[in-house]
Parts: C-alpha cells; sequence; structure tokens
C-alpha cells in the first residue's frame, strides 16, 4: 500500500445501498476445475436472480484474464494474485450493493481464505462445482486439455497443477450424473435461505 494515499469515507453507506436495490448483496464464488461448469451455472443462476430483481454482475476468469488481468501467466504466483485483485474487484461490487458471481478455478484454498478475508465471511458463498476430471476432459470445451497432455500447456490444473477442493463450501454441486436445472435448483434454494427472492 502507498504511505501517500489515504481511505475516503463517503456518506452513502453499503447498507443504504443494499435497502435501494431491496436486498442483502453476496459474493457467490463458484470454484471447480476447468471445464466443471460454473461459468454455465453462474450464468443461469444470474439469469434466474435478475427475473427475480436481484441487481447482479458476473466475473468470469476468461474475461477476467483478457482485462484486467491480462499481463498475469498462470503460474502459482500469478494465480494468487489473479485471484486477490478479483477479490478486491468484488468487494467493490459488494459494496455497490450488488449480488455477485464469481467464476474461477480458484484451484488454492488459501487464495480462496484470502477472498473470504478480504470481503468479509458473512458475504461470502462458496459453490463447489464438483466434476471430474474424466467429464471435465470428455467436455474439453476449450480444448485445454488436451493441449495440457500433448505438453502445450504448463500448470494445467488438473493436469500439471494441482486443484484443492474445498473442504467445507456451503454447497458442493455434483455436476456427473445430474442435470443443469438440478445443479441450479440447489443452488436457488440455498441463496434462497439468505437473499430474498420474492420480488417480481
Amino acid at each position: 500500500m502507498s504511505l501517500n494515499t489515504v481511505k475516503h469515507i463517503y456518506k452513502t453507506t453499503k447498507s443504504q445501498r443494499e435497502t435501494q436495490h431491496g436486498h442483502k448483496t453476496y459474493l457467490i464464488w463458484f470454484t471447480g476445475l476447468s471445464g466443471s461448469g460454473k461459468s454455465t451455472l453462474a450464468n443461469l443462476v444470474e439469469i434466474a436472480l435478475h427475473k427475480k430483481g436481484i441487481s447482479t454482475y458476473i466475473l468470469d476468469g476468461d474475461n477476467v484474464r483478457q482485462g484486467i488481468n491480462k499481463d498475469l501467466t498462470f503460474s502459482p504466483k500469478d494465480r494468487t494474485e489473479n485471484i486477490r485483485r478479483i477479490a478486491e474487484i468484488s468487494n467493490l461490487m459488494l459494496e455497490a450493493g450488488v449480488v455477485t458471481l464469481a467464476a474461477f478455478v480458484s484451484p488454492y484454498i488459501k487464495d480462496r481464505e484470502e477472498v473470504k478475508h478480504i470481503v468479509g465471511a458473512d458475504n461470502f458463498i462458496e459453490i463447489y462445482v464438483n466434476t471430474s476430471i474424466e467429464e471435465c476432459e470428455r467436455r474439453d470445451v476449450k480444448g485445454l486439455y488436451e493441449k495440457a497432455r500433448n505438453g502445450e500447456i504448463k500448470n494445467m490444473t488438473g493436469v500439471s497443477s494441482p486443484y484443492e477442493a474445498p473442504i467445507n463450501p456451503d454447497l458442493e454441486v455434483v455436476t456427473d450424473g445430474q442435470s443443469v436445472e438440478e445443479n441450479v435448483d440447489q443452488i436457488l434454494k440455498l441463496l434462497s435461505q439468505k437473499i430474498n427472492l420474492n420480488n417480481e
């Protein structure tokens, strides 16, 4: 942190913004292997929340790496920095009163714990999208696993780099053998306990 900066405290509060939006705000963090279905689920959940009048925004791994984090590689150090920046962006979104859905592999437990620390444990919902590596490779929408197996991609999570599964997530969604609709219903049931979804 620069010694020449001073944090400004503004008059409008997060609580006031939440009141204006008509709901409490959360960071809904989707973690899992590449190809597990994180972005798909985040997208469908956002659609459902939007229909209920919930103010939302999605932060997605690929999209963010094309902009604010385009200077980062996939080394362990840069992965950590990638997630740190996302946590700070998410915190700003929460302060704005927006329910934020974040879809990131985020393979390290310590990094996800840091996200929780930055935004506050009461504002953090961790959803583990548990999909077998076999199923992820079968889908391989981006062709990443094939490239990793051929040695064209280094530090590929699940192949040449580890994935540390959440120990106690708020929700574990097992996609193998379940439909996307079933997965979305599970997530919405959890969120209905935290967010007022009765707005139409």
